[in-house]
């Protein structure tokens, strides 16, 4: 949950990322949601999900109706809950946002690009079927497929295959007769049911895999071999245990391994990584009844490599993972507090190290679904948001920078660039003696954190120490004069104060004003010694871009999941660019 300062004294509720930040939400008049996206050959950003538009009924009162889904159809117009498929630019502006318009009801959860710069979609129908589309750039459709086995279908993912084809991966109920009575032989569990396409769309097999437990397909990964790692679950009496499933290209199982433990475990995603391993994203339950995450790494041969549980003082999922060039891996999923569900991000180290944990979101429910890494090594996450005071979800990109930070948005495609000068690039070069003295770090977004220990606030204080002075008078003698050099595209020069989580033993109140006092009053006194040593003409433009803000405990540092409160206790930087 982020807040947002106006003034030093002005609070407003941070539900939408600040103007110059790369979050987009786009609004449609019911329920809406995206699952999947990737970049295209344009270096635009796509993704798909669903959308709803219902209208006046206009079905035959005196029909008869052998099936709800057919009845329900007749109750809406022939969109009802359709696959939806949108198109950003590098501005933030969107491109396209097209609803496939398909008499079944049905929602999209997977987006794969194609080589001729359309797309692969994968779905199911509300009526239990699978059904995959291949649109051009422009989101026409070029055919429709749909299948399955009539037993309550349910597709999960959609993977590329070297060939040009596609795997769908997904469930369905277990094959029982018509004939049979109900409640004899109840309405049977789930198998994993897999279907391979060619590029044209030639079905080449379809093959369920399952014992007399509840299995479901969640996702896969092709190998270097061609043969496919798949993801799924094995649930008995409530129990979930973890599948791993290694098939052959036409789909024959090579080995089978159920991992058997005390604790229930849902997978939610699969890759391979450069090292030809692999890595699946898994949550459970604690003690507490809190998500927690688990990250296991392994070979082609079933051995396990890492076997990484990252704790949280929150619920936390990743349902999405992907790997940089460096080794490094960025994830995106949600955590929970209370009422209030924010998109979570996270980088780890090459071990699995959790190394950076960021919260983007409202007062409400959001969450990432879904993420890409971008050709410039940033990454596009997409989700859901809803808005304050309101119950309907709405389709949300968010663009990230490396570090995990919200990029800018830039009239280029080269981000953030002023009258020809990177500011990132320059601002690492002016600082280049602090940075590699460890006092301060520079982000992407140009955000300025200041890492030196004597630049930390003791409890409780907010006055600025000898130390602090000297620090800010020879930063400021650097950071104003290019500023100001460059104010016809500066937005605000923002000086963010935070604390650490004391006042533990005050009711949570007084807890969070005192702390948000103190947070204001540390970002006012930065301000006040910055300004007043500044000549006239500097101050002057500083009254215009300047501002406040107090976090309170919101943003702590957490180190190894635990709050390292001297860090917490600080004063950031961060520039606003227009």
């Amino acid at each position: 949950m982020h807040f947002i300062f106006i003034s030093l004294f002005l609070l407003t509720t941070f539900i939408y990322a600040k103007q110059s930040d790369f979050s987009v939400i786009i609004h449609k008049p019911f329920d809406a949601a995206l699952f999947d996206i990737t970049e295209d050959y344009e270096r635009q950003i796509s993704a798909v999900g669903f959308s709803q538009d219902y209208k006046t009924s206009t079905h035959n009162a005196d029909e008869t109706y052998t099936s709800g889904f057919d009845y329900l159809a007749s109750l809406s117009s022939p969109q009802g809950i359709q696959a939806h498929l949108v198109k950003v630019d590098s501005t933030a502006n969107i491109r396209l946002s097209k609803a496939q318009n398909l008499p079944q009801f049905n929602k999209a959860v997977a987006l794969v690009r194609t080589p001729s710069n359309g797309y692969f979609v994968g779905g199911s129908t509300l009526d239990g079927s699978f059904v995959v589309y291949k649109l051009n750039s422009q989101g026409e459709t070029l055919f429709t497929k749909i299948f399955g086995t009539q037993n309550s279908d349910t597709m999960h993912s959609l993977i590329a295959l070297k060939d040009g084809g596609v795997l769908a991966v997904g469930s369905s109920t277990t094959t029982r007769s018509n004939k049979d009575d109900l409640f004899e032989t109840g309405l049977g569990l789930n198998d994993i049911y897999l279907a391979r396409f060619s590029q044209d769309g030639t079905k080449l097999w379809s093959k369920k895999f399952g014992t007399g437990d509840d299995e479901r397909g969640i996702d896969a990964v092709e190998a270097d071999d061609g043969s496919i790692i798949v993801l799924g679950t094995t649930s008995h009496n409530a129990h979930q245990n973890v599948t791993l499933m290694r098939i052959t290209e036409e789909g024959n199982k090579i080995w089978l391994k159920n991992y058997n433990t005390e604790k229930s475990f849902t997978p939610h995603k699969i890759i391979k990584l450069r090292d030809k391993h692999f890595l699946i994203s898994l949550s459970f339950k604690d003690k507490t009844n809190k998500e927690q995450i688990q990250l296991v790494k392994f070979d082609l041969q079933q051995n396990i490599i890492l076997d990484k549980k990252i704790s949280t003082p929150d619920s936390s999922v990743l349902k999405d993972i992907k790997e940089y060039s460096d080794g490094k891996i960025i994830a995106v999923g949600y955590t929970k507090k209370g009422s209030n569900t924010d998109g979570l991000v996270m980088i780890l180290d090459e071990n699995l190290h959790l190394r950076i944990q960021k919260q983007y979101g409202g007062l409400n429910y959001d969450m990432f679904n879904a993420l890409t890494i971008l050709h410039n090594s940033q990454a596009a996450a997409a989700g859901i948001h809803t808005d304050e005071h309101s119950e309907e979800s709405n389709m949300w990109i968010v663009k990230l920078n490396p570090d995990a930070t919200l990029s800018q948005i830039s009239s280029s495609a080269n981000m953030p660039a002023l009258n020809n000068v990177n500011f990132y690039d320059t601002l690492i070069k002016l600082f280049k003696e602090e940075i590699a003295a460890n006092q301060l770090l520079i982000s992407k977004d140009l955000s300025i954190e200041l890492l030196d220990q004597s630049l930390y606030f003791e409890i409780a204080k907010y006055e600025l120490t000898v130390a602090q002075k000297i620090f800010l008078d020879n930063f400021s003698k650097k950071l104003l004069p290019f500023l100001e050099k460059h104010q016809s595209s500066i937005h605000a020069l923002e000086v963010n104060g935070h604390t650490s989580s004391e006042w533990e033993a005050t009711n949570f109140t007084q807890r969070y004003l005192k702390n948000e006092k103190l947070s204001m009053n540390r970002a006012y006194s930065v301000i006040s010694h910055i300004f007043t040593s500044q000549n006239k003409s500097t101050q002057q433009w500083l009254t215009k871009v300047l501002r406040g803000s107090g976090f309170s405990y919101s943003k702590k540092i957490v180190t190894d999941t635990k709050e390292d409160k001297r860090k917490s206790r600080r004063v950031s930087l961060q520039i606003i660019v227009k």
